[in-house]
C-alpha cells in the first residue's frame, strides 16, 4: 500500500506514540510504502523548527536534521504532479495532493480539516491516521 502523509501527521509520528508513529513503523516493517516530495520535506523542517517542538525533539535524543533525514530515508521522493489550485483556504495542502497523484498513492493521511473535508482527491481517499492504521493492518 502506497501512502502520503501530510506533514502534521509526520511530525506527530516522529515525536509521539500513536497511530501516526505506528504508520511510520509499518514502513520499517515493509507493510506499506511512504512517498514524499522536496516541498513536503522542507515544510516538515519548517514545522519542526517551531518552538513548541524544541523540548520534544531534545527529549528524543535526535536533532531536527536527524528526524527529517531519517524520515526522508524511509520515504520515496517524488516529483509532485501538476494540479490546479484545489485547497483554496490553504494552498500548501495542494502539495500533499500533488505528491499523492505523482506517487499513485492508495491513501492520503492527514489531520488537516481542509484536506479531510475533501474526503477523496482523484479517487485517493483522505483519512485520519487512526483510519489509515485500521486499513493498513486489516487482515
Amino acid at each position: 500500500m502506497r501512502l502520503v502523509l501530510d506533514t502534521n501527521v509526520v511530525a506527530s509520528g516522529l515525536l509521539w506514540d500513536g497511530p501516526p508513529a505506528k504508520l511510520i513503523d509499518a514502513v520499517q516493517t515493509g507493510a506499506v510504502e511512504l512517498f514524499t516530495s522536496r516541498v513536503l520535506l522542507a515544510e516538515l523542517t519548517r514545522i519542526l523548527r517551531r518552538a513548541k517542538f524544541a523540548r520534544k525533539i531534545a527529549a528524543s535524543g535526535a536533532s531536527l536534521d536527524d528526524l527529517v533525514l531519517g524520515y526522508a530515508d524511509l520515504a520515496t521522493l517524488t516529483v509532485p504532479a501538476p494540479i490546479p489550485p484545489t485547497v483554496l483556504r490553504d494552498p500548501d495542502d495542494d502539495h500533499v495532493l500533488a505528491c499523492a497523484i505523482a506517487a499513485q498513492a492508495d491513501l492520503i493521511i492527514s489531520g488537516d480539516t481542509d484536506l479531510l473535508t475533501l474526503k477523496t482527491f482523484r479517487d485517493i481517499p483522505i483519512v485520519l491516521p487512526a483510519e489509515a492504521l485500521r486499513i493498513v493492518t486489516a487482515p
